[in-house]
């Protein structure tokens, strides 16, 4: 035993407290984010109540919803570059099923109740044949059912944000989808938490079938060294040895003590020494535990995070930045780089322009001059968060300038945030724009849509410009119309 002590090796922090803080950290994050707004906006909100889409605390309309994709493909090309790189690194240390799973079984069940013994045996399932393990058990739902509703109600703030959540929540008959959705996906956390368990990440999470088309040999995952540890598995995946005396008889060098402390800290319920298995969800659990085993012993641990090439085929280091991830950094750096181009070319008014069918109307004023009227379909939406008056200026080619003006409405538009508003704009002129004997002559014109500040001075940023045609009639209709 003093031999032992001796040899023994300092052993680190282990994974699982590392993951702990890390789930600490996305645990605040995702209940804080929803509630920090800037200017009003969120930094992530798809409201489908007020059909607005919040990104990076800029607001934007439904009409720019062309950025989700951007966003969807960030995180997919995201998570994918991380599994070539970490194995299913996302599975183990950031997705909401693992951190709940931890929470219930870890914290609730173990820490507060006592339910399960120990932290590092998660095969074996408390005795629910004794009573004060049944109250423990209804305890542990109970609170897990509690926190599941704080989970949904976290969800929705990313789509009914929070200060509008508790309003509507004050009066359920009137929000009765809402609640059905609080309750849908609360009741979904306790079955899958409480009762599914990780077979929710063996079974039926599709990204335990994804990863093995992205792994490669350098990919870093927790792997088992049978070079020092020794064979467990035969070829055909069949246990060969469970006693450490059974395995030396065979492989005198093999350093596995078959304790099987990697196998009972396992969540999955897989024994990483028989090999990459879809169901390792490389939380490192395993790595821990044979690093404490074979510390007392003065070694190195026989499950380490690495990768094929530098642990099973010894052909030397691994290599991170390899041009497969490389690529995947690439596509994602000109992804992000497309989105923040999009999203600054936000227009912070939504017009739409569209000219009546009636090309134009002809209206005699005296003996000697007509009036041209053009009538337009203005659809104008207040994309602030405030009333805003908005004003039309017309451009007309320069020769042209000034001689085309706004006859209807003579008052500049009012609109409030998130109304879209129709109006019907007459354009006219008393001048003779064009002469000509044979055709309507259509004349490009942009209207330019702005709003005053209280100083009544332009605001900068909702200016926006629409291309548009006013069409003058033929010199005859002109003389006809005198």
């Amino acid at each position: 035993m003093s031999e032992n002590k001796s040899a023994a090796i300092e052993i680190p922090t282990p994974w699982r407290i590392k993951r702990y803080y890390l789930y600490a950290l996305v645990t605040v994050v995702a209940l804080v984010l929803p509630w920090i707004q800037v200017d009003g906006n969120h930094f992530f909100l798809l409201s489908f109540d007020k059909m607005k889409l919040h990104l990076a605390f800029v607001q934007f309309d439904m009409q720019e919803l062309y950025l989700m994709p951007f966003l969807l493909m960030i995180m997919f090309i995201g998570i994918f570059g991380m599994t070539v790189m970490g194995g299913r690194v996302f599975c183990g240390w950031v997705c909401p099923q693992t951190v709940f799973r931890v929470i219930y079984r870890d914290l609730i069940e173990t820490k507060i109740l006592g339910l399960r013994k120990r932290i590092k045996n998660k095969q074996q399932e408390p005795d629910m044949s004794k009573p004060e393990n049944k109250v423990k058990k209804a305890i542990a739902v109970t609170l897990w059912t509690i926190l599941a509703f704080v989970a949904a109600a976290d969800f929705m703030w990313y789509f009914v944000p929070p200060e509008d959540f508790f309003s509507y929540i004050a009066n359920p008959a009137d929000h009765m989808t809402l609640i059905g959705f609080v309750i849908g996906i609360a009741l979904f956390l306790v079955y899958d938490i409480v009762f599914l368990k990780e077979n929710f990440c063996v079974y039926v999470c599709p990204y335990s079938r994804i990863q093995s088309v992205l792994y490669d040999d350098h990919t870093v995952m927790a792997l088992y060294n049978p070079h020092r540890g020794g064979d467990i598995y035969n070829e055909n995946k069949e246990k060969m040895f469970t006693k450490q005396k059974d395995l030396q008889a065979v492989q005198p060098n093999a350093e596995c003590t078959a304790c099987e402390s990697c196998v009972t800290v396992c969540p999955t319920h897989i024994d990483i020494r028989k090999g990459l298995q879809l169901e390792c969800i490389n939380c490192l659990e395993c790595v821990d535990a044979c690093t404490a085993v074979m510390g007392k012993l003065g070694k190195e641990s026989l499950v380490t995070w690495s990768s094929d090439y530098e642990i099973i085929d010894r052909k030397g280091k691994t290599n991170l930045f390899r041009p497969k991830v490389i690529g995947y950094i690439a596509v994602l750096v000109i992804v992000s780089i497309i989105l923040a181009m999009m999203g600054s070319t936000k227009e912070h008014m939504l017009l739409n322009i569209n000219k009546e069918t009636r090309l134009y109307n002809v209206t005699r004023i005296n003996d000697t001059q007509v009036a041209v009227e053009n009538a337009y379909e203005f659809l104008l939406q207040n994309t602030e968060n405030e009333r805003l008056t908005y004003y039309f200026d017309i451009i007309a080619p320069d020769d042209l300038n000034g001689k085309i003006e706004i006859l209807k409405p003579s008052e500049p538009f009012v609109a409030v945030p998130g109304i879209k508003k129709k109006k019907i704009v007459v354009l006219g002129t008393k001048d003779m724009l064009v002469d000509d004997e044979r055709h309507d002559t259509v004349i490009p014109i942009k209207i330019k849509a702005y709003a005053l500040d209280k100083d009544g001075k332009i605001i900068d940023k909702i200016v926006v410009y629409r291309d548009s045609t006013f069409t003058f009639p033929r010199a005859d209709i002109i003389r006809a119309a005198k």
